[in-house]
């Protein structure tokens, strides 16, 4: 809720929620475990006054959300470009450098020049829909027919490119939605091993949690959670077969959704169970 919408409300935001929750809720012996489990390895050695690596003030984008997004760009504040150029060079800095996130297994090539042609469509009037010009991560098992790949996080499918999109990709598009990057899993969504690591594939590597890279992220949408959370972009697709979406998400602090199975076409999906599979934000 927002707090200029109700009185004597406190504003918390989603950071420090969770913090609460991990760190000041329920008994003393629960909050010692909630601490034990959220705080990194290396925090006896850090400065009482260092910020966590996530915390970033001239970050522009900090918890920017859909609505603020489209609004920025209908306000003429931003352009989708300046926009989708303010994720890549986030994503540059900390994901693969800096804190290794390893949330994102490769960027889209072409998102700028996409970018460019949807700030022209909405100067020329065409707004195809409330996502018209948002960058958006997609999990590397869900197929985009651009420059690239789709393959689970395993080296099996490198250099596999998707000969047409899928549905969910697809209707993005329509939407005018960018897809920015493919996000890293759990090596073929998690049926590679009974014993395997969340969040680990042989292309992405160790995903890690948003607010401690070193612990679980969950999984198998380990990335798609950990990349929201790091503010690389504003929303991303997952998939969840058991848990996939709402697990990741839970651990990262943001919003997750499983769709009834069924409203979500799995048309280009790599599948483990066509009872069970869905895609879902």
């Amino acid at each position: 809720m927002d707090s200029k919408h109700a009185n004597n409300v406190t504003d918390l935001s989603r950071r420090k929620f969770v913090k609460l929750g991990g760190l000041g809720v329920g008994a003393a012996a629960t909050a010692a475990l909630g601490a034990a489990a959220c705080e990194p390895r290396h925090r006896q050695e850090t400065k009482s006054d260092e910020r966590p690596w996530w915390v970033n003030e001239t970050f522009e984008l900090e918890e920017a959300t859909f609505t603020s997004l489209a609004n920025d760009m209908a306000s003429g504040r931003r352009t989708s470009v300046e926009i989708t150029q303010l994720y890549l060079d986030r994503i540059a800095a900390l994901d693969r450098d800096g804190a290794k996130l390893r949330s994102i297994i490769e960027t889209n090539g072409d998102a700028l020049g996409i970018a460019a042609r949807l700030d022209e469509e909405r100067v020329n009037g065409r707004v195809r829909s409330p996502l018209h010009g948002i960058p958006i991560v997609l999990k590397d098992n869900i197929d985009t027919a651009d420059l690239m790949t789709t393959t689970a996080g395993s080296y099996a499918l490198e250099g596999h490119i998707a000969a047409e999109d899928s549905s969910v990709a697809a209707k993005l598009r329509e939407a005018g939605a960018i897809i920015l990057a493919k996000a890293n899993l759990s090596e073929w969504a998690n049926i590679r091993s009974s014993r395997s690591s969340s969040g680990w594939s042989g292309r992405g590597g160790q995903c890690g949690n948003a607010f401690a890279v070193d612990r679980n992220p969950c999984g198998s949408s380990s990335g798609s959670g950990a990349a929201v959370s790091a503010n690389f972009c504003a929303g991303a697709i997952g998939t969840e077969t058991n848990g996939s979406v709402v697990c990741p998400s839970s651990v990262n602090g943001v919003v997750g959704l499983k769709p009834t199975v069924g409203l979500v076409s799995r048309s280009g999906i790599i599948p483990i169970s066509h009872t069970q599979d869905t895609a879902g934000p």
